[in-house]
């Protein structure tokens, strides 16, 4: 097969996949809306149970819901029937993914469901199957071929579980109204939990870190500060209040004009009033903030307006949440 065989073929198969979600999307009905409404009243956790690629596409749509707000866990049909079908509860709600709506590791499951009072939600591809025929409701995933040219390959039905999945999870954590902030506690090694998790507070430097100078100081001292704290400015004291901060730009820009550093004094070049920031709001906020007012450092004060900390531009890199 030539490399433009290949690309023809791939173009076959989105075709194909395109094709069915499309008609998918047509058959959503009244089955869709009782589905979503009976998980979003669950009290327990959505159990998604299937074998084979449907199984692979369970436990995908079983962490798609953990992470939107819906607690949901994978149990494999097979394992179930040995034992694990004691971590189901009278709560919980059960989802069975069968294209064929036959698989017997599943069907042999659903009286002994039923008698538990367990709801169940299948998504098959035959409503008359004998699966579809036991559900609470059946949420029809039909699709009229596969992109496997022999017709036996899960491709465009996986597909359509798969996006089904998806719409049912965006649709609970919709009404839920689920939010980046929620999103973010279930994803706290993820770059958009850091961002959304990671406060002032959490990355500044204080109490001994914290460079500060009195304001009678010589530029000597301020320097010096500046070079041990190794973040690019220091705060400026009178009588232990902040009054001002030096950064790098500072002493670099007044050393320009001064050829003699003896005669420059720190309340000469600091600037007054430092811009601040709660040490509880989010870093992302912090760097906004330097952004919009054209600063690279912040003062870190607490819910009194005290200064506790400071944070830099550099320190904020140096995290690589952004």
């Amino acid at each position: 097969m030539s490399t433009d065989q290949y690309v023809e073929t791939a173009r076959t198969v989105f075709e194909i996949e395109i094709t069915g979600l499309q008609d998918l999307r047509k058959k959503l009905d009244e089955s869709f809306n009782k589905a979503c409404a009976l998980l979003s009243a669950c009290k327990g956790k959505v159990v998604i149970m299937g074998i084979g690629k449907s199984g692979h596409v369970g436990r995908k749509i079983a962490a798609t819901l953990s992470s939107t707000g819906t607690p949901s866990f994978f149990v494999h049909p097979a394992e179930a029937n040995h034992g694990d079908l004691g971590m189901i509860t009278n709560d919980d709600i059960v989802i069975a993914i069968s294209y064929s709506g036959e698989t017997r590791e599943i069907t042999s499951m659903i009286p002994i469901l039923k008698r538990e009072a367990i709801q169940i939600i299948t998504l098959t591809g035959y409503a008359n199957s004998s699966l579809a025929k036991l559900a609470d409701v059946n949420i029809d995933c039909g699709v009229g071929s596969e992109a496997c040219p022999l017709g036996l390959a899960p491709t465009t039905s996986t597909t359509a579980a798969l996006v089904m999945g998806d719409a049912i999870a965006v649709a609970l954590l919709s009404e839920k109204g689920f939010s980046a902030k929620d999103f973010a506690r279930s994803h706290p090694g993820g770059s958009l939990g850091k961002q959304l998790l990671t406060r002032v507070s959490d990355v500044m430097k204080m109490q001994s870190d914290l460079p500060t100078i009195s304001v009678e100081a010589d530029i000597r001292i301020a320097i010096m500060e500046i070079t041990d704290k190794k973040i690019g400015a220091t705060l400026v004291t009178k009588n232990k209040k902040t009054v001002g901060i030096i950064t790098d730009g500072d002493l670099r820009r007044a050393l320009e004009n001064c050829s003699d550093l003896k005669e420059l004094k720190v309340a000469q070049i600091m600037s007054e009033n430092p811009k601040s920031i709660s040490c509880n709001a989010l870093v992302s906020e912090a760097l906004s903030t330097m952004e919009r007012l054209r600063v690279n450092h912040l003062v870190a004060v607490d819910g009194g307006d005290l200064p506790v900390g400071i944070i830099g531009l550099h320190q904020i890199m140096q995290t690589k949440l952004l």
